[in-house]
């Protein structure tokens, strides 16, 4: 069985008294340790199934299986162990809190697993030579390009070992240089068996995966 399988997925949001269709019917299957690209314009409907696949949000109607169980039915607090255990997340805006050190910021997540502060700086530090950032471990944000906060959040998505990387527009707030800088991790996480999916409206960047899956108003297009 594929890692990730929708089958018929719709996403609809309710603004007011009117329904918004953000997914109409989405089946997708992705396999272990697989590099795909989710590539549509705007309001296409792909953050929405990033949402979905990465336990934030649930579908209105269809079916989510990961690792072969049925993500739809359960409850919110097991919803939140699967997103501790079993995926990383990775975003456009980098999401690091800005009083706490690059190290810090990556050992957030082992906080809410009971790692001793001793553990998790040792993790941290091992994360963030991962990306080749350990010299800036004790930086702020605001001390750093955007491409080294990019590298920190990568580094966090990846302190929890997941075995799953999802990427939403993780190039969106930079250059071309340093987006093909960090796709170039991507792709090196992938060679470890690590599965990744990206989300980007960039063809460039949507180039660097295996397989491509567009998706339109809400619509699998081609894959």
């Amino acid at each position: 069985m594929p890692l990730i399988k929708t089958e018929d997925i719709i996403k609809i949001y309710k603004m007011g008294k009117v329904d918004v269709w953000a997914l109409r019917g989405v089946s997708i299957e992705v396999e272990e340790q697989e590099f795909v690209a989710v590539m549509g314009p705007s309001g296409s409907g792909k953050s929405t199934l990033m949402h979905i696949l990465g336990c934030l949000d649930k579908p209105t109607k269809g079916r989510y299986f990961l690792d072969g169980i049925e993500i739809s039915t359960l409850s919110e607090d097991e919803l939140a162990e699967i997103r501790k255990n079993k995926v990383g997340f990775v975003f456009q805006t980098f999401n690091l809190l800005p009083r706490l050190r690059a190290w810090e910021n990556v050992a957030l997540p082992l906080i809410y697993k009971g790692f001793s502060e001793k553990e998790q700086r040792k993790k941290a530090y091992e994360m963030l030579n991962v990306v080749g950032l350990l010299d800036r471990k004790n930086h702020r944000p605001t001390e750093l390009s955007g491409g080294e906060a990019q590298r920190v959040a990568i580094a966090r998505a990846l302190v929890n070992n997941p075995r799953i990387i999802l990427a939403d527009e993780p190039t969106g707030n930079l250059d071309s240089k340093t987006g093909k800088e960090i796709m170039k991790i991507f792709k090196e996480l992938n060679k470890q068996k690590r599965t990744i999916i990206v989300v980007t409206h960039d063809p460039e960047i949507a180039k660097n995966a295996e397989r491509i899956v567009k998706i339109r108003d809400g619509e699998i297009v081609s894959s």
